[in-house]
């Protein structure tokens, strides 16, 4: 993976952060050879240059929620007010104009079907100038989530990417359940994966000890992730693509682990509908694209069809999952 404006020591700090966001820079320091203070400095740094942001992520699977990914046909005057307005809610986690921008991209999940019929049913269905809209449950991921793109830099040599791993994490078997101090702490964590062992006392009015424990359990059983926010155009990745595929049913499971495998894919998911998987994919360049769709996903057994369209702008990027467990806001 190429950049711009990052260089090795850049690509290992982001790469160690997706690895765990939470990691002390004492310890990333240690594994990668440096000093503290560097690691810090150049920390700031990438905060300045590719928007860093390190996030606490709740797996809305393991907490028995639906993910869907929404498109939406507009009339040229609407697409940008309806892409700010879907940003401002809680419950989305990636916005994006595509296609000349008349059509908005949006993922979200809903907390409950009353919530999901609201949006989908009712306000989007009522809203003035939206003129069609597809809705794609997501069914099965094959990469995003916890499979940052930033895992396929291979920046890290696989010795420092095992000292800086943390320990694996079995979930037990079904769902997961929080409550309303898991949500106080999930909600902090998703505005700042980093915040403090104090901070988080503060917002959840509880004791260090009491954080630790649900912060740990949080983890263990598969609702809490750290993901990593930044802005791939800065790397010399300016070109993003939705790609929608047609595949038949007997190849869905080897053709989804196949993009999941693809250095350019960032995000890939089985999916209701004709359209039966869905991926966003990251290029240097239009040709790249081209070459991408032409000698990759060309060479793919059965798929049947496949629908791209640019990225043109993303209004809010939090990853295409991964929302706080409470609250809700705007649209």
């Amino acid at each position: 993976m190429t950049n711009r404006t990052l260089d090795e020591l850049d690509l290992k700090l982001l790469q160690a952060l997706q690895l765990d966001g939470r990691a002390p820079f004492n310890r990333i320091a240690a594994v990668l050879g440096v000093s503290d203070q560097t690691v810090a400095r150049r920390f700031r740094k990438l905060r300045a240059t590719v928007g860093l942001r390190v996030l606490g992520m709740t797996d809305e699977l393991r907490l028995g929620r639906s993910s869907w990914l929404v498109r939406m046909q507009c009339t040229p005057d609407a697409a940008e007010k309806l892409a700010d307005a879907l940003a401002r809610r809680a419950d989305t986690s990636y916005v994006a104009l595509i296609s000349g921008g008349t059509e908005v991209v949006c993922s979200m999940k809903p907390r409950n079907r009353a919530d999901r019929d609201e949006l989908l049913l009712d306000r989007l269905q009522r809203t003035p100038r939206v003129i069609g809209l597809n809705a794609y449950c997501i069914l099965h991921r094959f990469y995003g989530d916890r499979l940052g793109w930033l895992g396929k830099a291979s920046a890290l040599t696989p010795a420092e990417e095992s000292a800086l791993r943390p320990g694996p994490v079995e979930p037990p078997p079904g769902t997961a359940t929080v409550d309303a101090v898991d949500e106080v702490l999930l909600a902090a964590l998703f505005h700042d994966g980093r915040a403090t062992i104090a901070q988080l006392q503060s917002e959840s009015g509880h004791s260090e000890d009491v954080v630790h424990r649900r912060l740990e359990r949080l983890r263990a059983e598969g609702v809490l992730y750290y993901g990593v926010q930044y802005s791939p155009e800065l790397m010399g990745h300016d070109v993003g693509a939705m790609l929608w595929l047609t595949v038949a049913p007997a190849a869905l499971s080897t053709v989804g682990r196949a993009l999941a495998g693809h250095r350019e894919v960032e995000f890939a998911a089985a999916s209701t509908g004709r359209v039966n998987i869905v991926a966003a994919v990251r290029c240097r360049g239009t040709e790249e694209l081209y070459a991408y769709l032409t000698d990759r996903i060309g060479a793919l057994d059965g798929v049947l069809m496949v629908e791209s369209a640019l990225i043109l702008r993303q209004i809010k990027q939090l990853a295409l999952s991964g929302v706080p467990s409470g609250g809700r806001a705007g649209y």
